[in-house]
């Protein structure tokens, strides 16, 4: 799964989630793209498991690009922990997408079939998704 190399901090604050996607709104190197229309922390998994759907369902076709990293470390604790004690360890990392950040891109396949592959990575994505062209 996608994660950072080296992090200068290995912990991260949580952050605020509000405005939309300044970069990365636009198709820049597929024909189609798939285009976020909410907020929400996209784990490497979920990028994974959508990236496996897409091209699962092209039949190694085309060309598929992914758009987003998940760089943002998430920390977390056990359950039975009592309060105190320190931030937890980094349980997972995630990838901040705004609306109108095009997630995924893809080149060299029909539209019908690029369709039908973005509604299934969509059903694996925490995001309400839109099918964009170039």
């Amino acid at each position: 799964m996608l994660q950072p190399k080296k992090e200068k901090f290995t912990k991260n604050f949580r952050g605020r989630r509000r405005g939309t996607a300044l970069r990365g709104s636009s198709v820049s190197f597929g024909d189609f793209g798939l285009k976020s229309l909410e907020v929400s922390w996209v784990t490497a998994a979920q990028i994974e498991a959508a990236r496996k759907a897409i091209t699962h369902h092209l039949k190694r076709g085309g060309k598929v690009w992914i758009r987003i990293f998940p760089d943002k470390p998430i920390s977390g604790r056990a359950a039975g922990k009592r309060m105190g004690g320190g931030k937890g360890d980094v349980q997972k990392h995630v990838a901040v997408v705004k609306p109108g950040r095009i997630m995924f891109e893809v080149a060299g396949a029909p539209d019908k079939l690029v369709k039908e592959a973005f509604i299934r990575a969509s059903a694996k994505l925490p995001v309400a998704t839109r099918m964009v062209m170039k």
